[in-house]
This record gives C-alpha cells, structure tokens and sequence, in this order.
C-alpha cells in the first residue's frame, strides 16, 4: 500500500460523516478545519441560525498566538485586531512584561469575538468542513461502531464519532451523563460597551480613585465615546437572560457614585464566577472540548484559548483514529493531557478571583503578591502559565524540552510554524543523518544543522509539542511509533 492510498482510505457510506461536531465557536470551528486537514468528514452543527450580531472583544494569547502561526492563518487575524503587551494578566496587577519570552508573538491580540468565529468558520469550511445553522441535537444513541445522532427537527444521522463543544451548558455532556463538578457562581459581573456622557478625564479620575479597591470594575476606552464597562452586579441572576442598561446605571451610581452618563450599548451581558470541570473528556465515541469540558470566571482571558488548545490537541489524534493509523492508546491521551491543563486553569482563575475581593485579607495576599512579582522569576511564571506557553505534558523521563511546545525558530526554510500548516509531524534533524522512513506519510522531515535548535533533533507532534529529542535512528522509530503508529508498509 502506498502512502497516498494510506492517507486516503475508500469511504464509508454507512455513516453520513466521520465526525459531528456540536457548536459552532471558536473551538468547534478550529477543531473541524483540523480535521479536515487530514481528510475526515465533518459536519459542524450550530443550533443559532445566525452569527453573533454584538461586538465582544476577546484575547488571543501568546499559545493560541501560536497555534494560528502553525497553520498559516495569524496574518489574516492580525488584520483584524489590536495588539497589546503581555503583561498585566494575572489578578490585573500591573506589571511589566518579562524580558526574554520565549515566544516569537510575546503580544495579546484583541479581536472581535464575532471576526474570530468568522475566520475561523471560513477556513474550516473552505478545508471542506459542512456546517448546519439552526441545527441542535436532541438526542444520540452510541455503539461500537458509531453514533446515531437525533436532531431538533427529527432528521437522523449517523458518524464515528461525535464531539461537543456547544458551551458551559452543553447539550451533548447532559445527554452523555458526564458530571461536572464544580463551584457555581457567587459572584456576578456586568459587562458591556457603550457611550458616556462626561468628558476623558472624568472617568480617568475616578478610575484612579477606586481601583485600589474595587478590581471588579473599569471603564476603558475603545475608541471615540465608546467604552468597555465593567461593574459588580447586585446578586446572581440567570445568566439566559441579559442585563439592561438601568442595571449598569444602577451598579455604576453604587460602585462610582456616578453613571457616567453611559447609553447607546452596543452589547451587554453578564458573567459569573462559575468553575467547573466534566469527570471525563470521553466515552466511547463522544467527545468533549471546549467549555463543554471545563468553565470558569473570564479573569485572565484563557478560556477562549484554553478551548482553541483542546482543539488543537484532540484534532490530529481523533483523525487518527478514523484514518486506521492511531496507536491503541493515543485518544485516550486527549484527557490525560488536556485535563490536567483544565484543572490548572481553573485553580489559577480561583486564586485570581480572590485576589479581586475587596476583604481586607484578600487586599492583604495581593500586596503581598505584588511585591512577589517584582522579581522577574516570578512575573514570569505567572505570564507563562496565562498566556500557556509553559504548558509541559508529561511525556516520560527526559529533557526539560521534552513534552513541550516548540518556539517559532528560524530553519533554513524561513520559521519553523510554516512547516506545520498541514497538520502533520515534523523532524527536524540537524545531524541529516536520521530519516522518518515509512511513515513519510504521516511526518515531514527538514535536514537542516543551522536549526536554531540547543539539541541534535527533535519530533514534533501535529500539535507543535516535542514528542522525542535525541539522534538516535532505532529510538525515533520507536518514537515515531508511539506517537504515529505503525509504519504504512506493515499495514497493507
């Protein structure tokens, strides 16, 4: 068998597709076009009939940055955002970026949720993802060999495998029976963009005055009289339904003693400080990513990025598995990797949250921690473990390196993520002695001994994250099994 017909197996036509998707976010739109690199057939179903139509600003951060890098599409979202420093995450202390990130976008890139979803949704389809508009599963049924899904409307259809990533109250996680443990919200915040009425300066003044106790409220510029409004709500409410601006007026006159003179919103909601996180990513041949899998307070932007990351991670394995090439275990480390980064996220939002009370203890541990964050080691730690870049899976004994992702470093080719946007494995080999052999099919090779590279060679997995460091042949074929497989001609 060669590997063009390896990489193309014949179709099945007792399934509509290889994977349905429910939810068409930021998650659900990557993890179609990360399918679709690798042929699958996707079908995104999204139970909205139309996109978004307000204007919420989210934050790309340094591994999402990233991610997009290695697929060829940060250019195009670059466009369309604004790039700010990266610093200034955690709890909102205001701190300076560390020197020497190591990343080649150490930046945040502000875009409009809505363009985000857009771009997004564009690329997975024209990768050849399907994607249904006022589409919601009612119900599904699963055996060993797939899943027979129930839609809203009564149509029946049948996939390999199905993935939820339809968001914190997740259809597809209820009618799985996967608990989601947790801490509900006891704590509720209003958030919105809108016009004041009273002049900069105004607003900058009162800023100065109550930020050094009230962390769970601002007023920023967005551009002309428009601003980005954060206040405390009045008590918890059913996050369903959406605030009105009285009720910004009202928490404003309570918290600042004025409204500022805000009107025309452009959109308003509310968020509470909810963390959660699903007993289990899998069972059987259902799937969940993105907040179906884990919720949790905004504090520190991740949650959008955490999703993207699943994405990215459970994409080339779940292909994989449908291609007939995955090694027996290699889905399953989709939780035991994506889990543990999940339970982290949400222990480091926990604490952030704290540090965000007014109590005296609370103001108490964040001047404490303030003063921690002068010495670079720590401000660091803390900006790498938000922005995810110091994400290290536990991939066995080795170097430091191994088990995580690889920087953007020059190659002879130009960087190395423009070696990626296929979706597959890489070696890069320095020593131009090694070779992937039969599994050409599944791992690119560069030669290249200019490499800015501090080791021989290493094998990078689809995902970007170092999967082999050395320079030995007979340790990367047993690598380059573990990870990709049999080699294709040991499968015809």
């Amino acid at each position: 068998m060669d590997s063009q017909q390896f990489s193309h197996p014949p179709l099945d036509f007792d399934f509509d597709f290889d994977v349905i998707i429910a939810g068409c976010g930021p998650t659900g739109a990557m993890l179609a076009a990360e399918l679709r690199l690798h042929d699958v057939r996707v079908l995104v179903l999204e139970k909205d009939t139309e996109p978004v139509s307000f204007v919420r600003i989210v934050g790309l951060h340094m591994r999402s940055l990233e991610l997009m890098a290695m697929r060829g599409l940060l250019d195009r979202l670059r466009e369309h955002g604004r790039q700010r420093p990266a610093g200034g995450f955690f709890a909102a202390i205001d701190k300076p970026v560390p020197r020497g990130l190591d990343s080649a976008h150490p930046y945040l890139l502000g875009i409009p949720q809505p363009v985000l979803v857009d771009l997004l949704e564009k690329h997975a389809i024209r990768l050849g993802a399907q994607v249904r508009r006022g589409c919601a599963v009612a119900g599904f049924e699963q055996d060993d060999e797939g899943v027979t899904l129930k839609l809203a409307d009564g149509e029946t259809l049948r996939s390999r495998y199905l993935v939820g990533c339809d968001g914190g109250r997740s259809t597809v996680r209820k009618l799985l029976g996967v608990g989601f443990p947790g801490e509900p919200s006891r704590n509720e915040t209003l958030m919105g963009e809108m016009r004041v009425g009273v002049p900069h300066q105004e607003i900058a003044t009162k800023m100065a005055e109550l930020r050094e106790t009230h962390h769970r409220f601002w007023l920023r510029p967005f551009g002309g009289e428009v601003y980005s409004v954060v206040v405390p709500a009045a008590g918890v409410s059913d996050r369903a339904t959406p605030p009105t601006l009285d009720d910004f007026r009202r928490q404003l006159r309570a918290v600042a003693g004025t409204d500022f003179g805000v009107h025309s919103p452009r959109w308003l909601s509310r968020f509470g400080d909810a963390t959660r996180l699903a007993e289990r990513y899998r069972v059987g041949r259902v799937l969940l990513a993105g907040d179906a899998a884990h919720i949790h307070p905004p504090i520190g932007g991740q949650g959008l990025n955490l999703g993207l990351q699943d994405a990215f991670n459970l994409g080339w394995k779940l292909a994989a598995q449908i291609r007939g090439w995955a090694p027996e275990t290699l889905l399953d480390t989709y939780q035991s990797e994506r889990h543990p980064v999940a339970a982290d996220v949400l222990d480091n939002t926990r604490a952030q949250t704290e540090l965000l009370s007014p109590e005296p203890g609370a103001q108490a541990v964040r001047r404490l921690l303030t003063e921690l964050m002068d010495f670079d080691e720590v401000n660091r730690h803390l900006i790498e473990k938000i922005t995810a870049i110091g994400v290290r899976y536990d991939f066995g004994a080795g170097p430091d390196l191994l088990g995580r992702r690889l920087r953007d470093i020059d190659v002879r080719q130009g960087h190395l993520y423009g070696l990626l946007h296929r979706g597959r494995g890489l070696l890069l080999d320095r020593t131009e002695r090694l070779a992937v052999g039969d599994w050409s099919d599944r791992v690119d090779h560069l030669a290249d001994p200019t490499a800015q590279l501090d080791v021989p060679c290493v094998l990078l997995r689809p995902d970007g994250h170092v999967a082999w460091i050395g320079d030995d042949q007979q340790d990367l074929d047993a690598h380059l099994t573990r990870w990709f497989g049999s080699p294709h001609g040991d499968m015809a």
